[in-house]
C-alpha cells in the first residue's frame, strides 16, 4: 500500500511539473486579425496589448483584415516562421467579437 502511494504521488508530481511548463506558454486576450502583404501575404493576430502572433492554424472564416476576436493561444517556443513576424502560436480557441 505504501509503495502504491509513493508511485501515485510521484506520478502526480511529475504531471504537475510537466503541466506548469505548458501553462507558461498559454496566452489569452482580445485583438484583431491583420493581413500582412509581405512574405507572400498572411494573416496574423495583433492583441490589444500590442503583441503580434503568427498562428499556424487560423481557420479560413477568420481570415478577414480588421476582424475583432477573442483568443486562447499556445506560444510554440523554439519555432520560427518564414514570415519573420510575431510569435508562432497554435490557436486553442478563437471567437469573433
Amino acid at each position: 500500500m505504501k509503495k502504491q502511494l509513493i508511485v501515485i504521488g510521484t506520478a502526480v508530481l511529475l504531471l504537475a511539473i510537466g503541466l506548469s511548463g505548458c501553462l507558461d506558454n498559454y496566452v489569452e486576450g482580445t485583438g484583431r486579425i491583420q493581413y500582412n502583404d509581405f512574405e507572400g501575404g498572411f494573416y496574423g493576430i495583433v492583441s490589444d496589448d500590442g503583441e503580434d502572433y503568427d498562428p499556424i492554424n487560423l481557420p479560413d472564416d477568420f481570415k478577414e483584415d480588421g476582424l475583432l476576436v477573442s483568443f486562447k493561444l499556445v506560444v510554440l517556443e523554439n519555432q520560427v516562421s518564414y514570415h519573420m513576424w510575431g510569435e508562432v502560436v497554435r490557436i486553442i480557441n478563437i471567437e469573433k467579437l
